[in-house]
């Protein structure tokens, strides 16, 4: 008896930012509540959301992430002020970027997600992880697995960031249009 032999289902690489005082302590609370939610999120603690910048975001997509998210902050509850407000344009200026360089803007998203909100950390895990399924791999992701040398996900050590000079398309085309790295 012959066994057809079906492509593995497509599994999201997801990355989410997460400030360290609402969003990662959200997801803290959502797993002392033993809350399931996708396993393909790739979590990165954030001191605030207001420290992220354009090229950051689009690294992660050169990187391999077919959906990246920031979680911040509730309004008037960021610890620095306005750090989630300034994540809120950055997120909306490198969803810009993306579709100038023909992705699909609706890879990267803001979410507000406040600290004692675990089950809406889960919610929007899960969301993000749908979202990918749907929209389907990035293009790039291919790409980041040869840059790679066959594997996608890269360990901290493993692979050290590479110098300003060889930024992806991506990066390039960010630093171009903004100038150079956000403040």
């Amino acid at each position: 008896m012959s066994q057809s032999s079906q492509p593995p289902a497509f599994e999201p690489k997801v990355v989410a930012f997460c400030c360290t005082y609402c969003a990662y302590t959200a997801g803290d609370l959502a797993g002392s509540m033993r809350l399931e939610y996708a396993p393909n999120v790739r979590v990165v603690k954030i001191l605030c959301t207001g420290k992220i910048d354009e090229v950051l975001l689009l690294r992660a997509f050169e990187d391999g992430a077919d959906a990246v998210y920031v979680a911040g902050c509730a309004i008037g509850d960021c610890h620095f002020l306005e750090g989630n407000l300034r994540a809120i344009r950055t997120v909306r200026h490198a969803q810009q970027l993306l579709a100038e360089v023909g992705l699909e803007p609706e890879r990267l998203e803001f979410f507000h997600v406040p600290a004692s909100a675990g089950p809406l950390f889960a919610e929007r895990a899960n969301e993000m992880t749908d979202r990918a399924r749907k929209l389907g791999k990035n293009p790039l992701r291919e790409t980041a697995r040869q840059n790679a040398g066959g594997k996608l996900a890269r360990e901290p050590d493993e692979h050290p960031p590479l110098p300003e000079a060889k930024h992806g398309r991506l990066t390039r085309h960010a630093e171009r249009v903004s100038g150079g790295l956000s403040d």
